[in-house]
């Protein structure tokens, strides 16, 4: 996390990935990948019912990722750098590479983030 990040930026950095990924899946079949959006939580259904819940963490100015279905949960930290969402684990993982993967994976969808 970048320590020096401002609220708006944060913001402004939050509200540009949510867009880009509600662009993605706009166009997806909804019986495939539905999208819904309230707030700071971003809302992926998937085949079978299954979730992916985006969501902000204002606090630690990151974006969390959980999987249910998967138990599997990711905190992703903008890297100024790079430009780019990247897991606070340092295993390389990039926000939208990650959220394609599981689309992919979970509705065998290519989804254009």
């Amino acid at each position: 996390m970048d320590a020096m990040m401002t609220e708006s930026r944060y913001l402004q950095l939050v509200g540009d990935a949510f867009r880009k990924l509600e662009d993605a899946v706009a166009d997806c079949d909804p019986e495939d990948v539905d999208v819904d959006s309230a707030g700071d939580v971003v809302t992926l259904t998937l085949k079978g019912s299954q979730r992916c819940i985006v969501n902000t963490q204002r606090p630690t100015r990151q974006i969390w990722v959980a999987w249910a279905a998967k138990g599997r949960a990711w905190h992703f930290s903008y890297d100024e750098a790079r430009q780019r969402w990247l897991d606070d684990k340092g295993h390389g993982e990039e926000l939208f590479a990650t959220l394609k993967a599981l689309v992919k994976e979970t509705a065998g969808v290519d989804i254009a983030v």
